[in-house]
């Protein structure tokens, strides 16, 4: 695709506008989720050896691993860090500019990764992922509020859910790529950290060339003319009166408001339940354990009973597993709709964490660990299938554009702040537990499927004012039945007037 031609617009456009956000955006968590896996042991040898050439102090094997856990969890205070700041970004720069501008984060991290083995610092590796992570959390927050501002309402699902399909892809590529033939040997684990800038370097030089979010240039700047050429672009062809009617729409209904914080949102009934959903859903994602398994595939697969030598090859199963499932539910989420992928997702992940249960219970039968192991795949498909696709596309289609930024701090902060408490004691309920270890997660996923059946309604191909007037009913139900209750007793009264005439 030729610059022109990208000016112009073209159907490929809003395709490869999408390629090129997502390879320097949510790629990125899944990438720096896997990588960690390979480089364990060398990394624990490292902060060993720095600990006896500095104070000739000799760690013991919980000490090392407390050190190795920090640094591993460490990315997820990153990540809040950085869903905190995504919304003054998102609002200051707009998407396109926060997305680029997150790539400083990226930068410096992967060059203190680079540098640090030769530092003899594990302090180095400590800060590089603190920076990963706040790289990570921008990026998991903007590019799902950019995509579905930009994709048109009969795509909006699938643009929106393609941050899961690149999230679980580069889950793969790292896998890969950590590969002890690759970069996962004890000789380039220093460079196997510092490679995420690759992608970051693809983005910038790929991502200027497309438009800006055409809700912000309008909602936000006030610019009705780079609105249409933005949307002339993304759409190949002229801009529809009734996709611009929505946007000037919610351009009046949010005239004459700022941007609202995300405290103000806890205090406004008006979005009460839309909020409730977002932070129980956020949740969800982390709680039910599945990105855990990424941190701590070797302990999951050592359980289950796979041998050493085996377990590189098997953690790349479970990340081809999500990038395929993900995909499926790319493709069946406009057709089946959000609530059902969602529902469906963690009933299922539900089963197969009770299988994967009994399976270790009965462990001495000789085929028990690859039922074990199969129920890790089929958990993680059943992820991809609902929970890790859709639930960042709620945000977007639930809230109005002032609310939007801060809602997207709001999920965002939730779903860094529980990956970082499950993977601090993950390690801890696999060992203390044993083969008891899902059974926590499968309570999430159960109380979550319960709750979306009940209380979320569907969002698919509806507008935000349709969506809007169905949470509205919930949120004033109270003042709904009274108003009820008064228009039944006038009418009954009318009645009983007529009648005594």
């Amino acid at each position: 695709m030729t610059t022109s031609v990208m000016q112009k617009g073209s159907p490929l456009t809003l395709v490869l506008m999408v390629a090129s956000a997502a390879v320097g955006g949510t790629l990125q968590y899944g990438y720096n989720l896997a990588i960690m896996n390979a480089p364990t042991t060398f990394i624990q040898t490292f902060i060993n050896e720095t600990f006896l050439q500095r104070w000739d102090i000799q760690l013991e094997d919980f000490q090392v691993t407390l050190v190795w856990t920090i640094i591993v969890s460490i990315f997820s205070l990153g990540g809040f860090a950085g869903a905190l700041i995504a919304g003054p970004m998102t609002i200051r720069f707009g998407r396109k500019k926060c997305l680029l501008l997150n790539n400083v984060f990226l930068m410096s991290g992967a060059l203190l990764a680079l540098t640090s083995r030769a530092a003899g610092s594990f302090e180095m590796i400590v800060l590089s992922r603190v920076l990963i992570g706040i790289n990570a959390g921008i990026s998991m927050n903007v590019q799902p509020m950019y995509f579905g501002e930009s994709a048109p309402k009969h795509l909006r699902g699938a643009i929106s859910q393609s941050s899961a399909v690149f999230t679980a892809f580069g889950v793969v590529l790292g896998q890969v790529v950590g590969l002890r033939e690759i970069l996962g040997g004890e000789s380039c684990w220093q460079y196997l950290l510092a490679s995420n800038a690759i992608p970051g370097f693809i983005q910038l030089l790929t991502l200027p060339w497309f438009p800006e979010s055409p809700r912000y240039l309008l909602i936000d700047r006030g610019d009705k003319e780079a609105c249409i050429n933005a949307l002339r672009r993304l759409r190949g062809c002229e801009v529809q009166s009734s996709e611009l009617d929505e946007i000037l729409q919610e351009q009046a209904e949010a005239k004459g408001l700022r941007p609202r914080r995300p405290w103000e949102l806890f205090a406004d009934r008006a979005v009460r339940w839309q909020l409730i959903s977002v932070i129980i859903i956020c949740s969800a994602m982390q709680l039910c354990g599945n990105d855990s398994i990424y941190f701590y595939a070797s302990y999951i697969f050592k359980e289950a009973g796979i041998s050493d030598d085996q377990i590189q090859y098997v953690t790349i199963g479970t990340g081809t597993c999500e990038f395929t499932a993900c995909i499926m539910c790319n493709l069946l989420v406009e057709r089946k709709g959000r609530r059902f992928m969602l529902m469906g997702g963690f009933l299922l992940m539900t089963i197969w964490a009770i299988v994967f249960t009994i399976a270790l219970s009965f462990e001495s039968v000789p085929w028990m660990p690859y039922l074990s192991m199969a129920c890790i795949f089929t958990y993680i498909l059943s992820f991809g299938m609902g929970p890790a696709g859709v639930t960042v596309i709620l945000p977007t289609e639930i809230f109005n554009q002032t609310a939007r930024p801060a809602a997207y701090m709001i999920a965002g902060s939730m779903m860094w702040l529980n990956l970082f408490i499950v993977g601090m004691i993950f390690p801890f309920l696999v060992s203390g537990l044993s083969e008891y270890c899902l059974v926590p997660f499968a309570v999430v996923c159960l109380a979550s499927a319960l709750y979306i059946g009940l209380f979320l309604p569907e969002t698919k191909g509806k507008s935000l004012s349709v969506i809007t007037s169905e949470f509205h009913k919930m949120n004033f139900k109270s003042q709904n039945d009274k108003s009820l209750a008064f228009q039944t007793q006038y009418k009954l009264g009318e009645v009983c007037l007529s009648t005594a005439l």
